[in-house]
């Protein structure tokens, strides 16, 4: 077969890639000249039942594409954000109201979303190419070219590498940390819940995240290998009977729970970069969970890049990018990994786990601090 030619190549479908796609067509790139590759047909990728955390910030992004009207109808606003530590003193209310916005944030379907932008990418025109498997790329002085699984050839000046995957399946990275933590996660039914508050609950083997989402809360419940294989085995009651220990009483009783399911955690991130490949989103970095950053991360890296590679599509665009992503990029991972491992690494009731309980108070007594830990939080460092 003839390699077939374009100006840039995208490799994986999800989120972060069609958003990317979207945005360079908006600056006006040439759409056809961009191919988007993923292994998944749209319709397999829209029944992805995973619940993710969409930040205001995220919302934006979505906004330009198109997406959102979509994605809204579905979602569940976070309006507050309940911060504590269990057995210590100290929390934190986040509130929207402080900052003079409809939402610090959303709950809503991976499904969905990739959904949304599949409909609103659709009409511009793109080369999309799905389902297709990249297998091999190389980097040349002038040029990549990306090998299909069928044979076929591609050719372009640059190549987004969008495609993720779970820690653990991945391409070791430059920085790897296996936190030894399993997420659980479930959803659950309380029978006092409060209406668009999120709560993230830090205990003696990881957080405890319970996002509001339709009739119930998503649960991601951090814990030890150990203590999640003993979750898993338990019945439904005993189940509950545990979180609810674990969480206390601040909903109520909790009453049902979906079937659980548990992955294990770890970072991932700063990948070997070529001249002419880029990675981004979870291509780039997968987090811990905690605070919900890894696509809300990812958005923003596709946000930038867009803006970036509309003016210009050589080597030096791409060091562009990566200066600009530095700080948000770093900040955010160092965040996440301090968070991770001091509960993965410290003993129970560790002096470094008390610390994190007294920050909290600390930062519910200074908005400033409360502020800055909510733009990171929406934004990333701009």
């Amino acid at each position: 077969m003839q390699p077939v030619d374009f100006d840039l190549i995208i490799c994986g479908g999800g989120p972060v890639g069609q958003s990317v796609a979207g945005l360079l067509a908006r600056r006006q790139r040439p759409a056809a000249r961009i191919a988007l590759i993923d292994m998944k047909t749209p319709e397999q990728a829209a029944t992805d039942p995973r619940t993710i955390a969409l930040s205001y910030g995220s919302r934006q992004i979505l906004e330009e594409l198109g997406a959102w009207d979509d994605i809204g109808r579905s979602a569940t606003a976070i309006e507050q954000i309940h911060v504590s530590r269990r057995g210590h003193f100290g929390r934190t209310l986040l509130d929207r109201k402080d900052y003079d916005l409809p939402a610090l944030g959303y709950v809503a379907r991976y499904g969905e979303v990739n959904r949304a932008l599949a409909t609103a990418i659709a009409p511009l025109g793109l080369t999309l190419m799905r389902p297709a498997e990249a297998q091999d790329i190389s980097e040349e002085d002038d040029h990549v070219a990306v090998t299909l699984k069928d044979g076929q050839v591609l050719r372009a000046a640059l190549v987004i590498q969008a495609e993720g995957g779970v820690f653990g399946e991945q391409q070791q990275k430059t920085l790897q940390r296996d936190y030894q933590q399993l997420g659980v996660i479930a959803h659950v039914h309380a029978d006092q819940p409060v209406a668009h508050r999120a709560f993230e609950r830090f205990t003696d083997e990881g957080p405890l995240a319970l996002l509001p989402q339709d009739d119930g809360y998503a649960l991601v419940w951090c814990v030890r290998p150990a203590t999640g294989e003993q979750l898993l085995a338990l019945d439904d009651t005993a189940f509950l009977a545990a979180l609810q220990r674990t969480f206390g009483e601040r909903l109520g009783r909790f009453t049902r729970i979906s079937p659980r399911h548990a992955f294990p955690l770890g970072l991932n991130a700063r990948p070997g970069q070529g001249r002419r490949v880029v990675a981004i989103g979870n291509a780039a970095q997968t987090l811990h969970p905690v605070a919900g950053q890894g696509l809300n991360l990812g958005l923003r890296d596709a946000r930038v890049l867009a803006d970036v590679l509309a003016r210009d599509l050589t080597p030096q665009a791409l060091q562009a990018f990566d200066r600009q992503r530095d700080q948000d990029r770093g900040l955010t991972i160092r965040l996440t990994d301090l968070m991770a491992r001091i509960f993965a690494g410290s003993p129970q009731g560790s002096p470094l786990q008390a610390a994190l309980g007294l920050s909290l108070g600390a930062i519910d007594l200074l908005p400033g601090a409360r502020a800055l830990l909510t733009g990171q939080m929406m934004f990333g460092r701009r």
